[in-house]
């Protein structure tokens, strides 16, 4: 008598499994994300499976142990795309015979990025953008209204959800760069399973790999991400892939593209985008797009360095205060932690004894949101309120970094040296720095540098 076949239990959201279906994911805390699916237990299945089980994800596995000497040293070949901000991001171009994720919020960008990415190739390689959540016409449509350039004769549609008919026309056409989109609307005979679930996914990245590093086709997977901004599917998918892509959509047109996993390059450097009716075009200067540009000088405004990744950027920060017409006065920010303001006026009514009895009101220039972790802004902060609150004026030519400590101290930031050249390289004149970032090198730019210790010190300079 054949044995009932086996039924399982596994969180859509982190791959976690159960013994028993369960309305509420123990490893993530998401609600109605385990799904039941069924293992079976069939010859052919356990044969699949034990084939499966041989194969690593980049190839055939076996062959036995080598020695260090007996393995030939191949170096990764890389080529430029054309697209500046994403051959940053990827250090120094897209690596042949790569399978790679880009993943992002709906509406980040990815489907834009890669058909540009796709018309590009197409010039180059013979190229395919197989998608399984649109149709060709919609694809098509794109092209025209971004005005893509691309070779008709090496570029390939496809509209599939089956890995194995994508790979057999992968096959057929020679393919040797793709674009699948995306890895959680496929699925693959291989496994059991809805399309996204985490056998589905997890087999069919496998398969893909696989194929990917046994012919040298370079492949890029889009990812779908769930309500914590996180690849939704199980976490053996990043390990599957080589690189790790995700867009940050930020309050305006601002892209910020990051690599959280990077096999051939480091992962600290970042892309900025900004999207526009001609696609997602390279900022190769982000700090203009964050300046407000004015040419005349107000109050409620101080200019900053923060750090993105390997990058230094100019930003502006713009602060309003007003009669409180409420019981209450309000604090609004746009793109900065309301904690970290609260911390500030604290320490500006404890050191400094400055009253606040006002509506104020934080932003930041071109919708760029603010990682709570970037404390080089404080003191910029702090010279914006003032500025708003005692109606003085920052000059437009100076530049305020520094972390501001609890005691009213000014704590040294990180990278001081290279944030201060970059703003001396904008034209600066006058640079306020903690006063333990101070380097000698920092003389010859052309700059005046003024290192403060304290905030009583800060007050008094731009007072």
């Amino acid at each position: 008598m054949a044995k009932a076949a086996k039924r399982a239990y596994v969180c859509s959201d982190c791959g976690m499994d159960f013994a028993r279906w369960q309305g509420q994911c123990s490893g993530c805390k998401s609600w109605n994300t385990i799904t039941e699916f069924t293992i079976p237990n069939t010859k052919t299945g356990v044969a699949t499976s034990a084939r499966s089980s041989l194969s690593g994800y980049a190839g055939i596995a076996g062959g036995g142990s080598k020695k260090l000497h007996e393995v030939e040293a191949v170096d990764a070949q890389k080529m430029l795309t054309g697209i500046g901000e994403l051959d940053r991001v990827l250090c120094g171009g897209l690596t042949t015979g790569s399978v790679n994720i880009i993943s992002g919020d709906p509406g980040a960008g990815k489907t834009t990025l890669l058909s540009d990415l796709v018309a590009r190739m197409s010039k180059l390689m013979p190229s395919l953008y197989c998608t399984a959540e649109e149709s060709l016409s919609q694809f098509k449509n794109r092209v025209n209204r971004l005005k893509l350039s691309c070779n008709e004769d090496n570029l390939y549609l496809m509209a599939e959800t089956s890995v194995e008919a994508i790979i057999a026309e992968l096959d057929a056409k020679q393919i040797k760069f793709a674009v699948i989109d995306s890895i959680q609307a496929v699925s693959t005979e291989l496994a059991n399973g809805s399309p996204g679930s985490p056998s589905q996914v997890k087999t069919a990245a496998q398969s893909l790999t696989q194929y990917c590093k046994q012919n040298n086709v370079t492949m890029f997977l889009i990812a779908h991400v769930n309500k914590n901004n996180e690849i939704a599917g199980p976490q053996t998918l990043v390990h599957i892939v080589d690189a790790l892509l995700h867009i940050d959509t930020n309050d305006g047109q601002v892209r910020t593209l990051r690599a959280n996993k990077n096999r051939f390059g480091d992962v600290d450097t970042v892309g900025i985008f900004r999207m526009t009716e001609r696609g997602m075009l390279s900022v190769d200067n982000p700090s203009e797009i964050f300046l407000s540009g004015s040419t005349t000088e107000s109050s409620g405004s101080a200019i900053t360095c923060i750090r993105k990744g390997n990058r230094n950027i100019l930003l502006e920060i713009q602060c309003l205060t007003t009669e409180t017409e409420g019981e209450f006065p309000q604090r609004v920010c746009v793109g900065l932690n309301m904690n970290r303001i609260k911390m500030l006026t604290g320490i500006l009514r404890k050191h400094a004894k400055t009253k606040i009895f006002h509506d104020t009101f934080f932003n930041i220039v071109g919708g760029l949101k603010i990682d709570e972790s970037e404390t080089c802004i404080d003191l910029a902060l702090v010279a914006a309120l003032l500025s708003s609150l005692n109606e003085f004026v920052v000059p437009r030519t100076t530049c305020i970094m520094g972390e501001l400590s609890l005691n009213g101290d000014v704590r040294p930031i990180d990278s001081g040296v290279p944030r201060v050249k970059e703003a001396a390289q904008h034209g600066f004149t006058e640079i306020f720095i903690p006063y333990r970032n101070y380097h000698k090198s920092m003389e010859g730019l052309g700059a005046k540098i003024v290192a403060v210790k304290t905030i009583h010190e800060l007050i008094e300079l731009i007072n």
